[in-house]
């Protein structure tokens, strides 16, 4: 499965997420494309270890890794609490889209080999992280057409 750390993987997220503009249309859900970039700038903080979050699965560790790396994420998919962004909520796109790739530039750059930090409901290594992160930007952009 591809991962954000593959070279050609990462320029590929790069130019999908330079691609955004504050018009770009939304393909399904709530979220405006300010509050998609700055759910996704969530996710990747707690990749880097620059945001933490409590457990809220209530399944084993292995079968929520499982689930959140293998299973299927149709559109509407559920979002771990800490990370719902609210209806009244809006922030500046261009502070968002750019926070985002400069988190996208740092995960990237850290080996696969470095201690990674827990995630809210399982353990991760560098491989994991990578796959997840791949998934989440991945259905998001699409979600806006990137």
């Amino acid at each position: 499965m591809p991962r954000i750390h593959d070279q050609g993987v990462a320029d590929a997220f790069r130019k999908r997420l330079e691609s955004l503009t504050p018009d770009s249309p939304r393909q399904w859900g709530k979220m405006t494309i300010d509050q998609m970039l700055h759910h996704v700038n969530f996710a990747l903080a707690e990749a880097l270890g620059e945001h933490t979050a409590k457990k809220t699965m209530p399944l084993p560790e292995w079968l929520a890794r499982f689930l959140v790396l293998y299973g299927p994420w149709g559109k509407g998919a559920p979002t771990r609490p800490d990370m719902r962004v609210k209806d009244s909520e809006h922030f500046d796109f261009q502070t968002e889209k750019s926070r985002c790739l400069s988190m996208l530039d740092r995960f990237h750059k850290t080996p696969l080999e470095s201690d990674w930090p827990r995630g809210a409901n399982f353990e991760l290594n560098g491989e994991q992280w990578s796959l997840l992160q791949h998934r989440h930007l991945d259905h998001h952009l699409r979600q806006f057409g990137a």
